[in-house]
């Protein structure tokens, strides 16, 4: 049994009263889901990237590990770091971006959002203008700079080194 603490009393429950929704659950439960599609909508701060774009796989970095999303997935949230998201819209057709972070909604009805803060295409990177933006992050984090200045330099060298690796 699982005892919750409330300004009332304590209450008792039984561990068949806590309902977790699974993937085929999280499926019968919403009859308006297109069943075995997953329904992307990729998001920033100032452009709707993909919006309710039909694909097969979404595979993603996220704070617990990296992740990959299919259709029918279990509802989840989960926190983006600095990596590769890659969208598999067919057999013959993959969109890989870089996110530099953000949150993933996955949905009961099989739709994924994803709200980043920033994203951009693997294509549009110069590896050479990362290379030197992360040995500046480097060299102001190791610095005798204050201490704002130092934690803002070891966030984005977090974010090169990620990009660095992507590329």
């Amino acid at each position: 049994m699982f005892f919750l603490r409330s300004t009332r009393a304590l209450t008792a429950i039984r561990p068949a009263q806590i309902a977790r929704l699974y993937a085929t659950e999280g499926a019968a439960a919403t009859p308006t889901a297109a069943a075995g599609k997953l329904t992307l909508n990729f998001v920033l701060p100032h452009q709707a990237v993909l919006k309710n774009t039909v694909v097969q796989q979404v595979n993603l970095a996220g704070s617990s590990g990296d992740l990959g999303f299919l259709a029918d997935h279990v509802p989840s949230i989960e926190q983006l770091k600095p990596g590769v998201m890659e969208v598999i819209v067919n057999a013959n057709e993959t969109k890989k971006w870089f996110v530099s972070g953000g949150f993933a909604v996955m949905n009961p009805d099989s739709s994924l959002n994803i709200n980043a803060v920033e994203a951009f295409t693997l294509e549009e990177v110069d590896p050479e203008a990362v290379r030197n933006a992360a040995q500046e992050a480097e060299r102001v984090a190791n610095s005798s700079a204050s201490e704002e200045e130092k934690a803002t330099a070891k966030v984005q060298l977090e974010v090169y080194e990620a990009l660095q690796a992507a590329l």
